[in-house]
């Protein structure tokens, strides 16, 4: 074992090799350019949501989805009971997530461009559109509002991807998307 005086014992006053000060200007300006690199493809990526956020009392939420679907609904699912409802083209459409669903199914139409809504009733929840990936984090006191154009038909799941308790792997909701003119 060595013995060093004080001053070889403070890391900083020992010489750098040449080679760990390449490592450290790479790792430095690797950082630069990913930093950068965000900047970009937030703004031309298309992958990045620009959503609108605004704080809502979730009890006040709650209330809007009601109203929603007593307007909307033209069905139910299947022998769940959840209503299905079906918004015209350009209209604001609700979906509530809380424990462990997913609250109205949506029915759209393929080529319309509509306003999401999202939040939560009770937990912080995930909000993951299969297949098409899509993920937000779905809080409660806060509504989340995108503009979604969908542009294939089918039936696509909405699943929570934020552990949530006992009941999160049950909490999977639905999407249809439909031809224009094609009803509940």
């Amino acid at each position: 074992m060595a013995v060093w005086s004080p001053e070889k014992r403070v890391w900083w006053n020992e010489p750098v090799e040449r080679g760990e000060l390449l490592w450290v200007a790479i790792a430095f300006l690797w950082g630069v350019f990913m930093f950068f690199m965000m900047i970009y493809w937030h703004i031309n990526g298309n992958q990045n949501l620009s959503t609108e956020t605004y704080k809502i009392k979730p009890e006040d939420y709650v209330a809007k989805v009601e109203a929603f679907v007593e307007r909307y609904q033209v069905g139910e699912e299947g022998d769940t009971g959840v209503p299905v409802v079906a918004p015209p083209p350009g209209s604001d459409v609700y979906l509530l997530a809380r424990l462990w669903e997913f609250w109205p199914v949506l029915q759209l139409q393929k080529g319309q461009s509509y306003r999401l809504h999202l939040s939560s009733a009770d937990w912080q929840h995930g909000f993951s559109l299969q297949p098409i990936n899509m993920n937000i984090q779905v809080h409660p006191g806060y509504e989340h509002v995108m503009t979604i154009t969908p542009m294939e038909t089918g039936v696509f799941a909405v699943v929570c991807n934020e552990y949530c308790g006992a009941g999160h792997h049950t909490m999977v909701g639905r999407i249809r998307v439909v031809e224009p003119g094609q009803g509940g």
